[in-house]
């Protein structure tokens, strides 16, 4: 039995670089005895990357509603998410007169050409499985009249 294969190899790499770097942050951060900007930026993209995936995640609880509004609904969400980021630490500190546009910029290109890329997967996946499906039906139909 193979723990890693060509199906999961990929994951797994990814999975094994996020501990390792966040290992590194958290060690850099005890021993320098300050938290950067660098270790700060890291983190808010793990951040962000989690709240994305898991917001993707949830596309089949709003299976009822069109795509492209679900796609919307799902975005909005997550840049409410990535406002409020940006404003809290506004209470702490100044952020620059653009900072807003340009945490939403930063947000936005990478998280809309992941979330095209999962629905374009999810419905080559979607038209796979019906594919199937007709065809079990023919072949069921046909069994039916021998």
């Amino acid at each position: 039995m193979k723990l890693i294969d060509k199906k999961n190899f990929v994951p797994t790499v990814c999975v094994i670089y996020t501990v390792l770097s966040v290992g590194k942050i958290v060690l850099e951060a005890v021993w320098q005895g300050k938290f950067g900007i660098d270790q700060k930026n890291f983190l808010t993209i793990l951040l962000f990357s989690f709240l994305g995936t898991l917001i993707l995640s949830q596309h089949y609880r709003l299976s009822r509603l069109p795509l492209l509004l679900v796609g919307i609904l799902q975005y909005v969400v997550l840049a409410a998410a990535v406002l409020l980021f940006t404003w809290v630490p506004g209470f702490f500190t100044e952020i620059h007169p653009d900072g807003y546009r340009d945490m939403l910029l930063s947000f936005t290109i990478p998280y809309v050409t992941a979330a095209l890329v999962y629905y374009a997967a999810l419905y080559m996946e979607a038209k796979k499985a019906d594919q199937w499906l007709q065809q079990m039906k023919e072949e069921k139909k046909n069994e039916n009249h021998e």
